[in-house]
């Protein structure tokens, strides 16, 4: 589906599926120098199971037109632009490491727009290395690599893809690559600044669901705990030997995690 937000054209992948008024609406949220396909099977359950889904390309990456929004708040104040556009009212909203906070900001500062949300892969804080930083800000392709190293666990950089002839870290690698100049530096800042994690998260009122990787080194589970102290109305689930690459080293279990709380 392409939507136009602030002038700008905007994709979200609906898994082939027409809006129905009627039904709920699930909107995906992908992380830094990522797009709407890291969602491919989650975005596409449930859209043949009575919901809507929006996957959406945030400004400047993917499909998406204009050029990367500077900050986790920027974010989430985009998203309700996105409802708007396609005619939603109010939406669950499921997000993955920076679409995660943008997730938790937008609840806390859009109540009546947000049902539930599903945070995948956060913390609060969520500081960005320096060698890193320096890397994307000079579109270093070690950036890039540094990145695939840090997602995945160690056992599953040796293969073990549950789709078959899947290379899961090349794969992870080319989507990154395919990231406009500047947009990973960006996007790493606006996770490195942002401070409102543990305020927003006091602030949100819906059910919210934390899905942790037990060996995230981008995100450890350590760091999402005191916004698991701060949420009111909360589940966790922890996944074992998992990464930070959540929906791909375990995709069913990221399904189940969220059919469970949708």
């Amino acid at each position: 589906m392409r939507l136009t937000v602030d002038g700008h054209d905007v994709y979200a992948y609906t898994g082939t599926r027409a809006l129905v008024a009627a039904q709920p609406t699930v909107v995906f949220v992908h992380g830094a120098a990522h797009d709407h396909s890291v969602w491919a099977l989650q975005s596409r359950y449930f859209a043949h199971h009575g919901a809507n889904v929006l996957a959406v390309d945030l400004p400047g990456h993917g499909r998406s037109g204009g050029t990367a929004l500077p900050t986790v708040d920027a974010i989430a104040g985009w998203v309700p632009r996105v409802l708007d556009a396609a005619g939603i009212a109010a939406a669950a909203l499921v997000g993955h490491s920076l679409g995660s906070l943008a997730a938790l900001a937008c609840a806390a500062c859009h109540p009546q727009r947000v049902t539930r949300i599903a945070l995948l892969g956060p913390a609060v804080p969520m500081p960005v290395s320096d060698a890193l930083l320096a890397a994307a800000q000079a579109d270093d392709h070690v950036a890039f690599e540094l990145i695939n190293g840090w997602s995945h666990s160690a056992g599953k950089q040796l293969g073990g893809n549950q789709v078959p002839g899947m290379w899961m870290t090349g794969a992870a690698l080319r989507l990154m690559e395919r990231t406009r100049p500047g947009v990973l530096h960006t996007d790493l800042m606006a996770c490195h600044a942002w401070d409102g994690g543990l305020a927003a998260a006091a602030d949100v009122r819906c059910p919210a669901l934390v899905v942790m990787g037990a060996r995230d080194l981008m995100a450890p589970p350590k760091g999402a705990q005191a916004l698991l102290g701060a949420l009111a109305d909360k589940r966790a689930v922890t996944l074992p030997g998992t990464g930070h690459a959540l929906m791909t080293e375990q995709p069913d279990a990221v399904l189940d995690a969220l059919r469970a709380f949708l």
